[in-house]
C-alpha cells in the first residue's frame, strides 16, 4: 500500500463522530428516529438471547429455523412478523407486550 494510501486509526472517523455529523441532517434524524422500535425490539432480543446464553444457532435449532434466519433478524435485515416475534420471545423465556 503506497505511503499516501495509508491512515492511521487517529486519523479515521470513529462511528460515533460519523453518527452525531449525520444526525445533524434534519432528514437523516427523522429516518433513523422512525427506525427506533425496530432497533429496539432487535436489542431487546439479542439481550435475551445472551442472558439465556444462547447462540443464534441454539435459538434457531429452538424455533425450528437456521442459524441465518436470526442472523437477518438481528441484523435488522429482515421485518419479522408479530408471529415471529411471539415465537421468539417465547423461546428466550420472555412474554410479547405490544403497547400503544
Amino acid at each position: 500500500m503506497k505511503k499516501e494510501q495509508k491512515k492511521s486509526i487517529k486519523d479515521m472517523t470513529s462511528f460515533t463522530d460519523l453518527h452525531n455529523k449525520m444526525m445533524k441532517d434534519p432528514a437523516f434524524k427523522k429516518a433513523y428516529d422512525d427506525l427506533e422500535p425496530e432497533f429496539a425490539i432487535v436489542r431487546a432480543m439479542i439481550k435475551m438471547r445472551i442472558k439465556n446464553k444462547m447462540s443464534q444457532k441454539d435459538l434457531a435449532k429452538k424455533l425450528g429455523t437456521k442459524q441465518p434466519a436470526i442472523a437477518r433478524f438481528e441484523s435488522g435485515a429482515y421485518n419479522p412478523t408479530i408471529s415471529f416475534l411471539k415465537k421468539l420471545s417465547t423461546a428466550l423465556g420472555g412474554k410479547l407486550e405490544i403497547k400503544i
